[in-house]
């Protein structure tokens, strides 16, 4: 019988006071796990937690920047003797700047792979001590569709997710000898409120350019929902992918299999 149990598992989402780290964090608990997450203002813990609280689950919250080492190591510890050792690190917390590469300031590229590389990497050094110990652990880091693909003004944010799916590669190479396995996820485009103004239909009726563009790349022909990637992260996150080490799973409709249709 597959495993897809985390009832005793301590999983601590990064970013998940909203959007697909939320789905995901609550995917987890329905899964049975006890969940910690961070997030970096009030406004969006005390929302959170609220939202977290009308689905019958009790998140712990911290308020973090995951790219403070001193700060994730201290919230690692107090997840650690309030709800135990971390079992399960979803490196989730992202941001992206759409600004064409040639007028990007060298501060805002920095920025971007603090957020989206260096951080997943802070935050898997602060568990990994505790996954050795106990020889058993799951990290999962959230890829992109960039992580293998190139599009205008993304120039940051394809660099530190392709880095961040090689980071993967490393850490599964370094740290299965310890039973710890380290995969990613990579999602498509996914309907959440932050892309909302790209489905919006425009004045005339007709569906925004970008939303029709998504849609004839993907072969599922729409967008994904945050429940498409509750059970990836719960195979990635559960004793079903023990012998999954590595590995990039793309939850993108068929975006990156897909050549697109033939024009008319």
């Amino acid at each position: 019988m597959v495993n897809f149990s985390l009832e005793g598992k301590v999983a601590l989402v990064t970013g998940a006071a909203y959007g697909i780290g939320f789905a995901m964090a609550q995917a987890l608990a329905e899964a049975g796990a006890k969940i910690a997450f961070n997030c970096r203002t009030q406004a969006n813990m005390d929302k959170a937690l609220e939202a977290y609280k009308a689905l019958g689950i009790e998140a712990k919250g911290y308020i973090c920047d995951c790219t403070d080492e001193a700060g994730v190591k201290a919230m690692v510890e107090d997840i650690s003797a309030t709800l135990g050792p971390v079992d399960i690190l979803v490196n989730n917390a992202g941001i992206i700047k759409r600004i064409p590469m040639h007028e990007m300031a060298a501060e805002e590229f920095r920025q971007v792979v603090d957020i989206d590389l260096i951080a997943p990497y802070i935050c898997a050094k602060a568990v990994l001590p505790g996954m050795m110990e106990k020889r058993a652990g799951k990290i999962i880091n959230v890829c992109s569709m960039m992580s293998e693909l190139g599009r205008e003004t993304v120039s940051a944010y394809a660099a530190a997710k392709g880095g961040l799916k090689m980071l993967t590669r490393n850490i599964a190479s370094e740290y299965g000898q310890y039973n710890i396995q380290c995969n990613g996820i990579g999602p498509g485009y996914i309907a959440t409120p932050q892309t909302a103004p790209l489905r919006e239909p425009q004045a005339d009726g007709s569906r925004h350019p970008f939303d029709s563009f998504i849609v004839a790349k993907t072969p599922a022909e729409r967008w994904g929902t945050p429940e498409d990637l509750m059970g990836p992260i719960v195979f990635l996150a559960s004793s079903a992918s023990d012998f999954v080490n590595g590995h990039v799973l793309y939850v993108d409709g068929g975006i990156l299999a897909y050549i697109g249709k033939q024009p008319k």
